[in-house]
């Protein structure tokens, strides 16, 4: 019943910026994490941003810190990622995620974290 959609992926430019978008549905509970991941080809899936509803703590990965910000949106478990700056590295599937409960956001972005429901994703590709 829960439903996460992600949207504003494209072909950017190096340099240029996207903002994408998770629009969520079916979950109407206080408590989460929610956050973005993105996969490339080959390799793992990587934890970007995440979020905690608790106390609107983030996390981001070293490779995106300055460049990404994570920001609440009007619905509950709804999320937007504003990337600037970005380089051909940042190509991927970007996923939305939602972890239930009260945790931080490590919990949910670490490589030893996990989530609870998933978007289908959306492709961002940078190249120029």
């Amino acid at each position: 019943q829960v439903r996460l959609v992600e949207s504003g992926g494209g072909l950017v430019q190096p340099g240029g910026s996207l903002r994408l978008s998770c629009a969520a549905s079916g979950f109407g509970l206080n408590y989460y994490t929610i956050g973005w991941f993105r996969q490339a080809p080959g390799k793992e899936r990587e934890g970007v941003s995440c979020r905690s509803s608790s106390d609107g703590s983030t996390y981001y990965a070293s490779s995106v810190k300055e460049r990404f910000t994570i920001s609440r949106g009007n619905a509950k478990a709804a999320s937007y990622l504003q990337m600037n700056n970005l380089k051909p590295e940042d190509t991927a599937v970007y996923y939305c995620a939602v972890k239930l409960g009260v945790w931080r956001p490590d919990d949910q972005c670490s490589a030893s974290g996990s989530s609870d429901y998933w978007g289908q994703g959306t492709q961002v590709t940078v190249s120029s």
